[in-house]
C-alpha cells in the first residue's frame, strides 16, 4: 500500500474557518448580523437566513457545543482581520540584543562611552548584553569586572532593569539589561512613526535621521574597538 508523502506546508497551515456549506454539523448556535443572539437552530435554517440577507454563515467558535456561527459578510470579515493583524505588526517593536564587550582593563573614558552607547540602544527599545572577557591572570580578579558592571547598572538604572545579573561563564562575565516598560513604550511609538515616515520619505524627521546616523557611528566604533582588542591577543 502506498503512503502519502508528508507535505510540510500542511503542518504550517492554521485552523481553517468553515463557512456556508462547509459547516457540516447538524445544528449551530447563531448570532445575527446585528449581534443579536438568535439561539440554537438547524444548520440548514441558519444558512437559509444568511442567504436571505445576501450574507454568509461563518463558524466563529468551532469548539463550542454546538459550534457558534455568525451571519456576516465573509469578504469584509477577512479584510478586517487582515487589517487588525497588520496594525498589530506595526505596533510591535523589534527587540534586539546589542552586545557591548569590555575588558577588566577598560579605562574610565572608554567605559563611559560604552555606557552612553548602551543608553542609546536601550532608548531605541533594545536589550544590551555586556560581556567582560578575561585573559591570562585577569581571571584571578573577577571583582574588577564586577565593579565595572555595578557602575554601569547604576548609570542606567533610570532607563533599564537588570534582566540577568552579572555571572561568570568560563572566562567571561556577562550582564543583561532590558528597557523599562515606559522606555519600551516610547521606543515602540518612535518605531511606528519611523515606519510611517518610510512611506512618505519627504516627511522623514530630521531628528530621527540624525539618530540613525548616530547609531551607525556608535556601532562602527564599537566594532572597531572589538577588532583592536582582538589584535592584542
Amino acid at each position: 500500500m502506498s503512503m502519502r508523502r508528508f507535505d510540510p506546508r500542511q503542518a504550517q497551515r492554521g485552523p481553517q474557518i468553515r463557512i456556508n456549506q462547509r459547516i457540516r454539523v447538524p445544528e449551530v448556535r447563531v448570532i445575527g448580523d446585528d449581534g443579536e443572539m438568535l439561539g440554537i437552530m438547524a444548520t440548514s435554517e441558519a444558512l437559509r437566513r444568511a442567504q436571505d440577507k445576501g450574507l454568509d454563515l461563518v463558524e466563529v467558535n468551532p469548539k463550542a457545543e454546538p459550534p457558534v456561527c455568525k451571519i456576516l459578510d465573509y469578504g469584509k470579515y477577512k479584510y478586517d482581520e487582515k487589517k487588525k493583524a497588520a496594525d498589530a505588526r506595526r505596533k510591535q517593536s523589534v527587540v534586539e540584543i546589542k552586545e557591548i564587550k569590555l575588558r577588566p582593563k577598560t579605562d574610565d573614558h572608554d567605559l563611559d562611552f560604552k555606557t552612553r552607547a548602551a543608553a542609546h540602544f536601550i532608548e531605541d527599545g533594545h536589550k544590551v548584553k555586556f560581556t567582560v572577557r578575561f585573559r591570562g591572570r585577569e581571571i584571578t580578579h573577577p571583582q574588577v569586572a564586577q565593579q565595572q558592571l555595578e557602575w554601569i547598572v547604576q548609570k542606567l538604572e533610570e532607563l533599564a532593569n537588570v534582566e540577568v545579573r552579572p555571572a561568570m561563564e568560563q572566562r567571561t562575565m556577562t550582564l543583561l539589561m532590558a528597557p523599562k516598560p515606559a522606555v519600551l513604550q516610547r521606543a515602540a511609538e518612535k518605531a511606528r512613526l519611523k515606519a510611517k515616515a518610510k512611506t512618505r520619505p519627504d516627511e522623514i524627521d530630521r531628528e530621527q535621521k540624525q539618530r540613525d546616523e548616530t547609531t551607525a557611528q556608535i556601532e562602527e566604533r564599537l566594532a572597531a574597538e572589538v577588532d583592536d582588542d582582538d589584535d592584542d591577543e
